[in-house]
């Protein structure tokens, strides 16, 4: 399935409107189904679907991981994901049922929020990646190079896992929270460690994309954007570092400032 159409606009530059073909990222809708139980509707961008399920059944704490999943099955015609699980976890079981995640993420997703991330306050992050401010700069070109689809529409979001020297998983969707979920679930599947990598993400750093950042067990987050107070806060207390305004030679530390050199 395309992940981009072409629309016909009408675009208004320098005094005057011309009509031209534009990019524009693909919206999709997905249902989960868990033991033929509706779950929730995610809406996507219509690749690595599978990743998708996997980091989102796990992240929210309806699975523990991939070793609960006997099967996925992607029917992308009608926009199902059918998941056969041996263990769902009894507590997120009674919160099943026809949610709908747009992708902004917005109150759509609080329940699942706060009810699978209240164990994650008391966990702290005991990462041992250092990064030097050069290593930095080095990343986020890599992962601007890697950003083609949103220079090509405006209209998604990008997300990547990183050692200190390159970019392992890179991963696009129109909801910030789906890039995440996409890089959990590869490296979940993958058997790819996460406490010694680091995030990039393109947009500004949210308390919730703070706590993705968490539940992967990451222990630096870098953004070309800014951390909100209350994810310096969160991070601070996880004991996460977070690195924001990286652009040209400068960028700003926010927290844990020891594993910045």
């Amino acid at each position: 399935m395309d992940i981009v159409s072409r629309q016909k606009i009408r675009r208004f530059e320098a005094g005057i409107f011309q009509e031209i073909e534009s990019s524009v990222a693909t919206e999709y809708p997905l249902t989960i189904y868990v033991n033929d139980q509706e779950l929730v509707t995610i809406v996507c961008t219509p690749e690595y679907l599978e990743d998708l399920v996997v980091g989102f059944l796990t992240s929210e704490g309806i699975i523990r991981g991939p070793e609960d999943i006997d099967s996925v099955d992607i029917i992308e015609a009608t926009g199902h994901a059918k998941v056969s699980a041996n263990f769902v976890n009894k507590f997120n079981a009674k919160y099943r049922g026809k949610r709908y995640i747009t992708s902004c993420c917005g109150k759509s997703r609080e329940n699942f929020y706060f009810q699978s991330d209240a164990s994650l306050v008391n966990v702290k992050q005991n990462s041992s990646l250092k990064l030097t401010t050069n290593q930095i700069f080095r990343l986020m070109d890599k992962f601007e190079q890697n950003s083609a689809t949103f220079h090509q529409t405006g209209g998604v979001h990008n997300a990547a896992l990183c050692s200190s020297a390159e970019i392992i998983y890179s991963r696009m969707d129109i909801g910030r929270h789906n890039a995440l979920d996409k890089i959990y679930g590869r490296a979940l599947q993958d058997g790819t460690t996460t406490e010694d990598k680091a995030i990039i993400f393109s947009g500004r750093i949210s308390s919730e994309i703070l706590v993705k950042t968490a539940k992967l067990g990451c222990g630096i987050i870098l953004s070309r954007s800014a951390p909100t107070e209350l994810a310096i806060n969160m991070a601070e207390e996880l004991n996460i570092t977070t690195v924001g305004f990286i652009r040209g030679d400068r960028l700003n530390v926010y927290s844990g400032f020891e594993r910045i050199t």
